[in-house]
């Protein structure tokens, strides 16, 4: 009796085995912790880096011009004393995505001042005409196709913009830049100087 009582005393007294088992426990939390950890540093780290991305690309589009000028500026004289109207055009540059030209903005410095251009939307082409018409007011603007246009207002890859401009009767000799705004990316300037002899129809070089 003896003997069996002090080998269950004995066995009460031995913790090993729920030593080991706590042990076991504890590494466990350890190991999901860790893992809980590692996985929020690697997601936030990719979070990071695509906002870093985004933040590049977004700068780059804004920092380079979406449209060029392509071709030569064209001035219309108004009774050989003043410039009256420009035709000029434009077209994406490489790699830029497509530019809605109802959403772009035209306006022009002068020695008059900054004049804020209005659209004329009832004279803009479409690709039926394959051609705008020339407003008749005084600071007012429109456009029109001459390449490869699909019916729509987007200037993309392969098309060609007629852009059309009515000016306040600019005399000989006047400095202008003409600012043409798409949504996005930097402003196309086109800085020209009125020749000192008014034709009805001239080369702005």
């Amino acid at each position: 009796m003896r003997t069996n009582r002090r080998k269950r005393k004995s066995i009460r007294k031995d913790k090993r085995a729920f030593t080991g088992l706590e042990a076991a426990i504890v590494l466990t939390a350890f190991v999901v912790v860790a893992a809980v950890f590692s996985y929020v540093v690697l997601n936030a780290g990719f979070f990071t880096t695509q906002k870093a991305k985004s933040t590049v690309h977004t700068g780059i589009t804004q920092a380079t011009s979406s449209v060029e000028l392509a071709g030569d500026v064209i001035g219309f004289g108004y009774g050989n004393i003043a410039l009256d109207n420009v035709r000029f055009y434009i077209r994406l540059t490489a790699g830029q995505s497509k530019v809605d030209l109802n959403q772009t903005i035209l306006s022009y410095t002068a020695s008059s001042g900054h004049i804020m251009m209005v659209k004329n939307s009832a004279l803009c082409g479409s690709a039926s005409s394959l051609s705008g018409t020339m407003p008749t007011t005084n600071n007012e603007w429109s456009f029109g196709w001459i390449e490869g246009a699909d019916g729509d207002s987007l200037l993309e890859r392969g098309e060609k913009a007629e852009m059309l401009v009515n000016m306040a009767n600019l005399d000989p000799n006047d400095e202008f830049v003409i600012e043409v705004k798409p949504p996005e990316g930097t402003t196309l300037g086109i800085e020209r100087v009125v020749p000192a002899a008014i034709y009805g129809v001239m080369n702005m070089h």
